[in-house]
């Protein structure tokens, strides 16, 4: 049913059960808030989107108010924006005073609306409880001085990732975000997505920068910094420096890392193919024993904490293969830079990831369980942006820097881990070579393609059909385990992403719920493996070398002891 609804003096038409600011979204008319969040159930707790309705002596939320027929609204009223002003400067009462030192300068939602309702000074003032800074988890700090209580971290915590770990503690004046027994979020149920951080509208909760350990690094002479980096970095370093993010811009940033002072260059993508070539044989070899099935990835490492803390009956249907990060880390180490003269001790590997779980990872795996990490330090793309700015890298005056010769021929089935159905997608093509010994026709699986939260697709390879399924969202990994556990499915692989859509929205990614650009990175991975010759892992020439000179055969006893970890007690192999 549609109805004519008055705003600002001009006639709009509007839908029975839409909201006012569905209505003034449609309308092109911005209402400034800080607790809603696109895709979830409004809550107006904020109150900063409060317009006027004529008739109505309060002002109202318009992020949950319903709209009526022949409705007036005035949406910038004079009272309109006293109240928001008001808000905030309530809110900036007792916030902290020092936005030159924080993280989120120049990204946060306060200050954006501080500038933008032209607050100047601080009218009020409120003593603030002292309180600490969690810097217990490797990979996120959390400050609740600049918290504002919005709720965004809990709601997505709760709703997309479904661990829980924060909550609304304490009553009335004394109210705030802690976690359980306001102990850090190390010891909690946190998985280390990041996805807080993604949401949060100030600089409450930011990563744990390792920015200053790597430009340590960079302008040491004793030491030999290399650095490996996600599939998904070149489309977000596109769109980060407005180059057209339709186009694979890998050799300009290896250019722009080079000039950083990074000595080689590496895509981890090469290592996802190794992590094909493992997982497909050893899927292959748990289906033929009748072992347990479904076969979980487990190139998430936020997925893995979750199953660890919350299904640990699961351990057994984990792949047993490190991560990308993890096995570049350890070629780089161990092969790669000793074959170019240099010792394990001098290298300084570092881990470009749109992830802050990959800070945790990286900070639990050691080589041989020594103090010797495979990865000497994890960013995130964020992180990586400030360096580029930091040194001037102009990526408008760069040329493209030639590959480095060592492990840099990698699949596009490699570079499609940074998207939700990726990695299954490339696994499948490896698989039906392995048990046909003819590639997969065509290459192409639409069915796991998409932003969806759950794709599902069955796929004949040869005698075999195998039913596969992608999930991103740990929420909806709890709905798929549920399912599995009442004999509801016979599904044989399952990848999951613990961040909606996959690594294109990792938690380490920039900051900022956008649904046009995780298609735009998503896109420009995909163009990828349209353009690329080779997108199957099994045909990387360097896989074959690794094999033949090194590995022997996928799923031997020595590659489990170099590229697997044992998860059943936590110990690696």
């Amino acid at each position: 049913m549609q109805f004519d609804i008055d705003i600002n003096n001009q006639i709009v038409t509007a839908r029975k059960g839409e909201t006012i600011k569905h209505v003034l979204d449609r309308i092109g008319i911005k209402v400034p808030t800080l607790c809603f969040m696109e895709g979830f159930s409004p809550t107006g707790s904020c109150r900063m989107c409060v317009v006027e309705v004529e008739g109505i002596a309060q002002l109202v939320p318009s992020c949950s108010y319903p709209v009526q027929e022949w409705m007036k609204v005035y949406t910038h009223s004079p009272r309109v924006i006293k109240a928001r002003k008001t808000i905030l400067e309530l809110l900036l009462a007792s916030h902290p005073n020092d936005c030159l030192y924080c993280d989120k300068n120049g990204q946060c939602e306060l200050q954006y609306l501080a500038a933008e309702l032209h607050v100047r000074e601080r009218k009020y003032r409120v003593k603030s409880a002292s309180v600490q800074i969690d810097k217990s988890c490797p990979g996120i700090e959390r400050d609740p001085a600049k918290c504002i209580l919005c709720g965004r971290c809990i709601r997505v915590c709760d709703d997309v990732i479904g661990v829980g770990a924060i909550d609304i503690i304490g009553r009335g004046s004394n109210s705030r975000i802690g976690t359980a027994f306001n102990k850090g979020l190390n010891v909690d149920t946190c998985v280390k997505c990041g996805q807080c951080i993604q949401v949060c509208p100030t600089g409450a909760l930011t990563e744990k920068q390792s920015f200053e350990k790597v430009i340590e690094a960079l302008n040491n002479k004793n030491c030999f910094p290399v650095i490996q980096f996600s599939p998904t970095l070149p489309a977000s370093i596109a769109e980060a420096f407005n180059i057209k993010a339709s186009k694979d811009i890998l050799n300009i940033l290896r250019t722009a890392l080079k000039k950083t002072g990074f000595r080689q260059v590496f895509d981890t993508s090469m290592a996802a193919d190794l992590t094909l070539m493992e997982e497909a044989s050893g899927f292959i070899d748990r289906l033929n024993k009748h072992e347990p099935l479904p076969l979980f990835t487990s190139c998430c490492p936020s997925w893995v904490k979750f199953i660890e803390n919350s299904k640990p009956e699961y351990l057994k249907n984990l792949s047993s293969i490190r991560s990308p990060q993890q096995i570049m880390g350890r070629l780089i180490k161990q092969y790669i830079t000793s074959s170019a003269g240099q010792k394990p001790e001098n290298v300084f590997v570092v881990s470009v990831m749109p992830c802050t779980a990959k800070k945790d990872e990286a900070v639990n795996d050691h080589i041989n369980n020594s103090d010797t990490p495979f990865v000497d330090a994890v960013i995130t793309t964020r992180e990586l942006i400030q360096i580029f700015k930091l040194l001037g890298i102009d990526f408008s005056a760069l040329e493209p820097e030639p590959k480095d010769p060592a492990f840099s021929t990698r699949s596009s089935a490699g570079k499609l881990f940074g998207v939700s159905g990726g990695h299954l997608e490339g696994l499948l093509r490896t698989i039906h070579f392995m048990m046909t010994g003819q590639e997969m026709d065509p290459l192409k699986i639409n069915d796991l393609r998409g932003l969806k939260s759950r794709k599902e697709a069955r796929v004949r390879i040869g005698k075999q059909i195998l039913n596969v399924v992608a999930v991103s969202g740990l929420a909806n990994v709890k709905t798929l385990l549920d399912e599995i556990e009442t004999g509801g499915n016979d599904i044989h692989i399952v990848e999951v992403m613990a961040c909606p859509f996959g690594c294109i929205n990792g938690g380490g990614q920039q900051t900022g719920r956008d649904e046009k650009k995780l298609k735009t990175r998503m896109k420009a991975i995909y163009d990828v493996d349209e353009e690329e010759i080779i997108k199957v892992a099994h045909k990387n020439p360097i896989m074959t070398d690794l094999y033949e000179k090194f590995l022997a055969v996928p799923n031997s006893s020595r590659n489990k002891e170099l590229l697997h970890i044992s998860r059943i007690k936590g110990q690696v192999q």
